[in-house]
C-alpha cells in the first residue's frame, strides 16, 4: 500500500523523507518532487531497483534513467572525466535544469540499462530533492509517468498512473512550469583513447534550459540545432 505525504505540513515532510529513506534501502521506488516535473526514484546503486523503475513505467532497458546528485562534487565521481566546458555549464546551471551525459566513471558497479557507456546527470534545485539526495545518494530518476503519457506535475498525477508500484509519495504542490530538463550530450569533449577529442556539445532534447542561454556559456562549442528527439520526458 502506498502512502502520500505533503511535505508543505512540516511534521508529514519529516515522515515523508524517512518513509522515503527507508524505501530507497530496501530497493523500492518513491516519487519525489524535482524543479522540473515530478520524479519517479530508485537507488542507483541496485540493478534490481533500477528495473523496478523501468517495470513500473513500462519502458525498456534501451532508456536508461539518468541519475540525480545533490551536489556538484558528485558528478566528479559518477563520470569519467568532466571536461572545463562541461564544468562551465555545472557552475551556470546547476542546480536547474540541465541533464549532462558524459562517458561513465569505469569503477562505478552499477546497471542503468544499456548506456552505452555513459551516464546522465543532473543536480536538481528544490529542498526536498537535495535533502534526500544528501540522505540516500545519487538517484536514478525518471519522469513519475508511464512510457508515452505526459509527465507528471503533481504526486497525484503520479499515483494515478503509477500506483502501488511506488511505495512512498512526497507531495509538493504542482511542478513550477511542468518543463522537463534539457539534455545535452557531452561525450565528445572526453578523449577516448588515443583518439583526440572531436566536436563539441549537442543538445539531445530541448527543455528548462534554452539554447540561447547554452551558447553564452559554450559559445562555438555547442553544436548546430538539430530536429530535437521525441522523449516521453525525464525530470
Amino acid at each position: 500500500m502506498s502512502s502520500i505525504f505533503d511535505c508543505g505540513d512540516e511534521s508529514q515532510l519529516l515522515a515523508g523523507m524517512r518513509h522515503a529513506r527507508q524505501a530507497i534501502a530496501r530497493g523500492e521506488l518513491i516519487v519525489m518532487p524535482t524543479d522540473t516535473v515530478y520524479g519517479v526514484a530508485a537507488d542507483a546503486f541496485s540493478p534490481a531497483a533500477v528495473q523496478r523503475l523501468l517495470d513500473a513505467k513500462g519502458r525498456g532497458r534501451d532508456q536508461p534513467p539518468p541519475v540525480l546528485v545533490g551536489t556538484k562534487e558528485t558528478l566528479h565521481a559518477l563520470a569519467e572525466s568532466v571536461p572545463e566546458p562541461v564544468q562551465r555549464l555545472v557552475d551556470a546551471f546547476w542546480p536547474g535544469g540541465l541533464t549532462i551525459v558524459l562517458p561513465a566513471q569505469p569503477s562505478l558497479v552499477w546497471d542503468l540499462g544499456e548506456t552505452q557507456g555513459t551516464v546522465a546527470v543532473r543536480m536538481p534545485e528544490g529542498r526536498v530533492a537535495l535533502e534526500l539526495l544528501a540522505e540516500t545518494g545519487p538517484l536514478a530518476v525518471s519522469s513519475a509517468n508511464l512510457t508515452g503519457r505526459d509527465a507528471a506535475i503533481s504526486a497525484f498525477d503520479a499515483e494515478r498512473m503509477l500506483g502501488d508500484s511506488v511505495s512512498v509519495y512526497l507531495a509538493d504542490g504542482v511542478s513550477r512550469d511542468g518543463i522537463a530538463s534539457t539534455i545535452v550530450d557531452a561525450t565528445s569533449l572526453v578523449p577516448r583513447g588515443a583518439e583526440p577529442t572531436a566536436g563539441g556539445v549537442r543538445i539531445l532534447r530541448a527543455g528548462a534550459v534554452s539554447r540561447e542561454r547554452l551558447e553564452e556559456v559554450l559559445g562555438d562549442l555547442l553544436e548546430p540545432a538539430e530536429e530535437p528527439a521525441e522523449s516521453d520526458g525525464d525530470s
